[in-house]
């Protein structure tokens, strides 16, 4: 009984995927225009210039856009694999091969003995939630690796650590699944993945590390949780500006700076927690590492000056991951991930107009969407203290020395 209701459960499954992602294809490849603006437009811009610079053996060291590390241009040249089509065509497809691969790491880790299916289903429905952003940015990438690295963590710890080593060289943020493992041959594994690889690319290509100086000065992108000051501040005679900056759309002029400066403290604040946590976590169960990933990404997220709709994408891979175990606490979190996502694609790209002119009803859609990632963070770091941070006994009273001879009286007679 219980294998039938995995097989219907399982067909039932890839047939909405499937669909999903033919849909996904068809908008990416226009033929169905999605509403508001061209998301497409980063992949035949912007990563096909990175594609000539990168092809000539270095970084775009003049470009103040590149703002990765170096294993990304991994990622900007996989359209090669496909020659024999356009870097645009090619670029879908990769990201089409990522979200499958993410897919069936996701279902071999939920069919195993004392898994279930629910992560998986969190990212057939969580991927298309966010519309063509998802295929024409290289997140998706990224978060198949990272989901790798998380499945793997509690029996194949050296291929976890390295696969967190060449996450970390993709897009920073999959070290932080480290923050739930204990093992010190993850860790090391993950070191030497990062020292080599890094080595490799600072010595075939110049520029390698140039992204780090180029993060300087950023303004307050119109996304994050703290532009909604900006944006309520325009209807009471803020005079500062929205211009695209350093390849996202920032609120510049008065308070801006001290606004981001407050971000910076809020993440600070995080990490504290974080390590916090993890002095006073003493139960480490198998899902604890999937666990402390979501929330750790959650809070970095949630605080960061920029909150790209991509990002959304991170967030629904590690809450896959999560939920492939059944003792996993981010139920809540997860379902406030996957509600976050349908809010992400009204506020870009369906109303970004909106967005950029600060209306009320793109305040709104900020309000519900970054809320919900609050709240997702408050209940995540909550749930996550609860299992794993064990609470003393209470003392027991010490016994009343007044009542011991009076006993000893009533026994004796």
């Amino acid at each position: 009984m219980e294998t039938t209701g995995v097989r219907r459960s399982l067909t039932w499954l890839l047939l909405t995927w499937g669909v999903t992602r033919l849909l996904l294809l068809l908008v990416v490849f226009k033929v169905y225009v999605f509403p508001g603006p061209d998301v497409t437009s980063d992949v035949s811009v912007i990563y096909q210039g990175w594609y000539d610079v990168l092809r000539t053996g270095t970084f775009p060291q003049s470009d103040v856009t590149w703002q990765y590390p170096p294993a990304a241009a991994l990622a900007i040249l996989s359209p090669a694999l496909l020659p024999f089509l356009e870097y645009t065509q090619a670029f879908f497809l990769m990201a089409f091969a990522a979200d499958l691969a993410a897919l069936l790491l996701l279902l071999y880790a939920g069919l195993r003995p004392g898994r279930r299916l629910r992560g998986a289903w969190v990212w057939v429905a969580g991927v298309p939630l966010l519309g063509p952003t998802v295929y024409s940015r290289y997140d998706v990438m990224v978060t198949a690796v990272a989901v790798a690295a998380v499945l793997a963590a509690a029996r194949h710890p050296k291929v976890a650590g390295a696969l967190v080593g060449f996450g970390a060289l993709l897009k920073v943020w999959p070290a932080l699944i480290l923050v739930g493992i204990r093992r010190r041959s993850v860790w090391a594994s993950a070191g030497v993945t990062v020292a080599v690889v890094a080595g490799l690319f600072s010595v075939a290509m110049p520029g390698a590390f140039a992204f780090l100086t180029f993060q300087r000065e950023r303004g307050t992108e119109v996304e994050s949780l703290g532009s909604l000051v900006f944006h309520i501040a325009r209807h009471h005679g803020w005079n500062g500006s929205v211009l695209l900056n350093y390849g996202s759309v920032e609120f510049l002029g008065p308070w801006v700076t001290a606004v981001s400066t407050a971000a910076l403290a809020l993440t600070g604040m995080a990490f504290g927690l974080l390590l916090l946590w993890r002095l006073a976590a003493t139960r480490f169960e198998a899902h604890t590492a999937a666990d402390a990933a979501l929330v750790a990404v959650l809070m970095f997220t949630t605080t960061s000056r920029v909150i790209s709709p991509q990002y959304m994408v991170w967030l629904v891979g590690l809450a896959a991951a999560c939920l492939c175990f059944r003792g996993s606490r981010m139920g809540v979190p997860a379902a406030m991930v996957l509600m976050a996502c349908f809010v992400t694609v009204l506020e870009f790209p369906i109303w970004f107009a909106d967005i950029v002119g600060s209306t009320p009803r793109g305040i709104t859609l900020l309000i519900a969407r970054n809320g919900l990632l609050v709240l997702a963070t408050v209940i995540g770091m909550r749930e996550l203290w609860k299992a794993t941070v064990h609470k003393p006994a209470p003392a027991l009273p010490a016994p009343d020395q007044t009542e011991a001879p009076a006993q000893e009286a009533s026994a004796s007679s």
